[in-house]
């Protein structure tokens, strides 16, 4: 286990390296940073003053090398619009985006899960077209839509929920639940499918055959083995409810990372963007190496394949 381990977090780096890499180069060719900088209808001298004053005419290559050395001593430099050090702005507004996505993912596995099983105990009934049913609702729908209807019953015409801001926890839950449940349908086709395949394996035949209650069956012997793909899965989406909290944080007025990338991009401060790409890069990949650890503890087989 431990060989394994080290084998892929050796490659989980390699990783979030290329990925920095390439979020460094794709940053910096969407547009010249220089006139961004120093503001439409600046003169071309000042263009050229500003390129040499952050070091923007220096070769790609060695501007990344000097971005690398700084990161490995936690400089993420100066943010260009709200002129202050990049690294303690990004993690003020962390917190939020992983708190939020955090939640996010708790509801779906929450909602999934028990329809999943559901789905399968009872496959081509009506409890499985319901299940399949709200599952199609949630992919077809647009998150952003979805919040929006949230916002006009439960905020508006109710008057239960705040509309904006990240000051209580209730403010978190119309957010949470149009993330959740956009995320949520993959969840349940992947437990439905999972546990209708390991339902009809021999070893759930034999429990049933030792005498064991349907309800010791599905959750001690099935949905064990059914659970290792969606484990998988959880870490995927976490990284999309990372990347697409953008558009959420931005509709509920959030204060966290998606609202300040949205910020971000709008004044093309290239400093906060690279280091918002690079710390949810990170933390995807780390969570992408936690989840295959957990798998490989779940299944050996995975440790020797």
């Amino acid at each position: 286990m431990l060989a394994y381990a080290l084998k892929r977090l050796g490659l989980a780096l390699l990783v979030a390296l290329t990925v920095s890499a390439l979020a460094f180069v794709a940053l910096r060719a969407s547009g010249d940073a220089a006139i961004a900088i120093a503001g439409e209808g600046a003169r071309a001298e000042d263009i050229e003053n500003v390129r040499k004053m952050y070091g923007l005419d220096r070769p790609l290559i060695v501007q990344y090398g000097d971005w690398l050395g700084k990161l490995a001593r936690g400089d993420f430099g100066e943010s260009l619009f709200f002129k202050t050090d990049v690294r303690p702005l990004v993690l003020e507004k962390l917190p939020t985006t992983l708190y939020l996505a955090f939640f996010s993912l708790l509801f779906a596995l929450v909602i999934s899960i028990p329809l999943g099983i559901l789905a399968a105990v009872y496959p081509n009934s009506w409890v499985d077209r319901l299940c399949l049913s709200l599952a199609v609702l949630g992919q077809a729908m647009p998150n952003f839509f979805f919040a929006l209807i949230l916002i006009m019953v439960f905020a508006v015409t109710l008057r239960w929920l705040p509309v904006s801001g990240s000051d209580t926890w209730a403010h978190f839950v119309m957010p949470t639940i149009a993330l959740g449940y956009y995320i949520a349908p993959a969840f349940m086709r992947l437990v439905r499918a999972g546990m209708i395949e390991v339902l009809a394996s021999d070893y759930v035949r034999t429990a049933r055959a030792k005498g064991l209650s349907p309800r010791s069956v599905i959750l001690k012997h099935a949905l064990r083995n059914a659970l290792v793909p969606v484990v998988a899965l959880a870490a995927v989406q976490l990284g999309f409810l990372l990347g697409g909290s953008v558009v959420i944080e931005t509709i509920f007025a959030l204060d966290g990372a998606g609202f300040l990338a949205y910020q971000s991009i709008t004044h093309k401060d290239l400093p906060v963007m690279q280091a918002l790409l690079t710390m949810l890069s990170f933390i995807y990949v780390g969570l992408t190496l936690i989840a295959d650890l957990i798998n490989a503890w779940l299944d050996p087989r995975i440790r020797v394949g």
